[in-house]
């Protein structure tokens, strides 16, 4: 017992670091630099490619991971007027980044990775984590626990 006397003996729980907001943060900050990169790729005229790990059966039979291409969405987009403007999404819905201000008007192309290196800033300053947080919560709302069965 004198052993543990002398430990400094604390509760604690591990945190998942992908359920909280910095979690979304990080997320959202990957999700970023590979708009970037896409359009970066876009402006110099070269494909973009992304990729995926994925189980996949070898010649042998046996199970490999191997990657594999995924589409990329582009977070901007252009009106029917011609205007472009980059958006955030989260899931399905856009984040706004002010009360009824869901996008980011853009002039062309080339100022697409300028907005969004603003837009990382903003993010690693903390000026977005009400909108994840927001954006969290209805997420979670539009789940609903499954009744667990009953032990007999």
């Amino acid at each position: 017992m004198s052993i543990l006397k002398s430990l400094k003996l604390t509760a604690a729980a591990p945190v998942n670091p992908g359920a909280s907001e910095h979690g979304f943060r990080a997320k959202l900050l990957r999700y970023l630099a590979e708009q970037k990169a896409l359009a970066e790729a876009e402006i110099a005229g070269t494909a973009f490619q992304a990729t995926k790990k994925v189980t996949r059966s070898n010649e042998a039979g046996e199970k490999v991971r191997v990657e594999a291409a995924r589409h990329v969405r582009k977070g901007w987009f252009t009106d029917a007027s011609g205007k472009m403007f980059f958006q955030l999404r989260y899931g399905t819905k856009p984040l706004e980044f002010a009360k009824g201000m869901n996008a980011v008007s853009v002039q062309d192309i080339n100022e697409v990775p300028v907005i969004i290196g603003s837009i990382i800033e903003a993010i690693n300053a903390g000026e977005l984590d009400p909108q994840l947080t927001a954006a969290i919560a209805e997420r979670k709302a539009n789940f609903k626990l499954k009744a667990k069965k009953a032990a007999a």
